[in-house]
């Protein structure tokens, strides 16, 4: 998939994969991967700096763990980050009806 398609859309993906449950960066990688069926394997050079931006926008909290003697940071879906994943679901059907609008005309 092209990173261009991703554009204004991996933030609620990415809020979507921790909806449930705190995860940390790889198994969020592997969910993303899982999840669009091998579609989206973004490199660690995209997914980190979007999750350090979710943080610091208040979307997500995250805490240090050690697991099998290597430290990890999980994140998790704050309230305001809940809201931001259903304005981005919201925003992610209207955009979607608008491009299979255009691309479908005269089908509903």
């Amino acid at each position: 998939m092209k990173a261009d398609a991703l554009r204004g859309h991996l933030d609620p993906m990415i809020l979507a994969v921790v909806e449930n449950e705190p995860l940390h960066g790889y198994a969020i990688m592997e969910a993303l991967l899982e999840r669009s069926g091998g579609e989206l394997d973004l490199p660690t050079g995209t997914l980190y700096p979007a999750l350090r931006r979710l943080e610091r926008a208040g979307y997500l909290s995250s805490e240090w763990s050690t697991v099998g003697g290597r430290k990890r940071r999980t994140y998790q879906l704050t309230s305001a980050g809940q809201k931001m994943l259903a304005s981005g679901k919201q925003e992610w059907l209207t955009f979607r009806a608008v491009v299979e609008g255009v691309l479908r005309p005269g089908q509903a």
